[in-house]
């Protein structure tokens, strides 16, 4: 079930409406019945993934607190890392570990005959796989307590507004906010209820009327001017952006409406003056977690220079990796790695602020010029190899006046300008508190400028979340 879909739309009034009404103590079962509907509404068949995960991480969590024998707990601890990475290795990289073995044997003639397995990748497996880690790593280090209560463990790992494509949550954060009984708050809903419509705009309106152009140039970047390619990297920069944003927008109102508060997973990223200020604002979920469960273990930052540029390549390697099983998202990885270690050399950025208290011209070209950095770095992430994303750039190089030029209609043009002047004016706050300090006519216009957009504007494809596919 897509929240950009109609059966979204009766699914979660119905689920908020029926929440308020349930006894505070059945409630934790209708979530989790709501939320395995949600996701076996998609492919059924992979239910079964998500309970035996939930099955494993709940009695290895169990066996951790139970013991104090260090062979043991680590036993344990190499038992859900097996498991669970286990399961997400095959799902999402078996072909790719089995294509890159045949291409490395392929001189010596070896490895030819390794078996090829169809399976589909099931949506949000990267995402309630790293959640469910989080959980068993926090209590082997004893920061938790195992939850001994199945059916809330179960709701942890699989509650729906943030089950397929996140934000990746800790359980020290959202397992407390389901056990809670939260009342009827109006606040709560109006605020859920911006969220999710400004999401659903961010979505349908930016995300899906950038998507065509940005796939016209990546199809066939050499039939295209060199200016049209620039404006299909730029479009798909923010493409990527409105695209997983919007997700996590709906996620966090449709959370809201119940009385839980999810992170926020994006703060206006583009207007990072530093690749490190990016990973503070981009997917902060997912950035966080590789910060506390790879990073820190590794040494972090407390280590000599060489140590520490090996553990930056690790962790945004693996970062990329992630994403997708191909070589270009681990070069997209590389790649702000490397940028990541060439500022930190050259700018120290220890104890400064990244949020900026006054913009100025140096400030708007530094901003510049990281967006530049980003996006071209998008390259990789979007191609489907190497050969179509060197195609790409070689394509920046083609000025003959004969080649194609990108035709975008000036309301396509008009939405992206919309979007960046909102993404400016939420800088330091969220949209529902943006629009909670706005008079009454200010609000109405907004609400009824994006429900206008959605219905009218929407793009002319359905097209899917990038961020399922991962």
């Amino acid at each position: 079930m897509l929240f950009n879909s109609f059966p979204f739309l009766i699914f979660l009034p119905l689920v908020v409406m029926l929440y308020y009404f349930i006894a505070p103590k059945f409630r934790y079962i209708f979530l989790l019945m709501a939320s395995y509907y949600f996701y076996a509404s998609w492919n059924v068949h992979y239910l079964w993934l998500i309970l035996f995960t939930t099955a494993v991480d709940y009695g290895i969590g169990i066996g951790l607190e139970k013991t104090e024998n260090p062979l043991q707990r680590k036993l344990l601890l190499w038992t859900a890392l097996v498991s669970n990475l286990g399961l997400l290795f095959f799902f999402k990289y078996y072909h790719f570990a089995t294509d890159t073995i045949q291409s490395i044997g392929e001189p010596f003639n070896l490895f030819q005959q390794l078996p090829e397995l169809k399976v589909l990748l099931p949506v949000g497996i990267s995402f309630y796989t790293f959640q469910a880690l989080s959980y068993v790593v926090e209590v082997y280090w004893g920061k938790e307590q195992a939850e001994r209560h199945p059916g809330y463990f179960a709701l942890y790992i699989v509650y729906f507004p943030q089950l397929v494509a996140g934000p990746i949550e800790r359980y020290s954060r959202l397992a407390p906010q389901l056990k809670a009984n939260h009342g009827f708050n109006y606040d709560n809903i109006r605020q859920g209820l911006q969220l999710v419509l400004f999401g659903l705009f961010v979505k349908m309106v930016v995300a899906d009327n950038l998507a065509p152009f940005a796939d016209s140039i990546f199809s066939n970047p050499a039939d295209y001017h060199s200016a049209s390619i620039f404006t299909g990297i730029f479009f798909y920069s923010f493409q990527i952006y409105a695209d997983f944003y919007g997700y996590s927008t709906i996620a966090v109102g449709a959370a809201l409406m119940m009385g839980v508060k999810i992170m926020d997973n994006f703060k206006t990223p583009y207007l990072s003056r530093s690749i490190a200020e990016f990973w503070k604002r981009w997917h902060i979920s997912l950035s966080t977690w590789f910060r506390d469960y790879v990073f820190i273990p590794m040494g972090g930052s407390r280590v000599n220079r060489s140590r520490l540029f090996w553990n930056i390549l690790v962790v945004f390697g693996v970062s990329g990796l992630w994403h997708g099983a191909n070589w270009t998202f681990v070069v997209w990885g590389l790649i702000h790695a490397l940028l990541y270690f060439i500022e930190s050399r050259i700018v120290s950025t220890k104890g400064k602020s990244f949020e900026v208290n006054r913009w100025t011209i140096s400030t708007m070209l530094q901003v510049i010029h990281n967006f530049i950095w980003v996006s071209l770095a998008w390259v990789f992430f979007r191609s489907s190899g190497f050969d179509q994303a060197m195609e790409v750039f070689q394509a920046l190089g083609n000025f003959d006046e004969g080649k194609q030029f990108l035709l975008v209609p000036q309301f396509v043009w008009g939405i992206l300008l919309v979007f960046i002047v909102s993404d400016w004016l939420l800088y330091r706050q969220r949209i529902d508190d943006w629009l909670s300090n706005q008079g009454i006519l200010t609000r109405w216009f907004s609400y009824a400028f994006m429900l206008y957009g959605i219905m009218a504007l929407s793009g002319v494809e359905h097209v899917p979340f990038i961020y399922f596919q991962f």
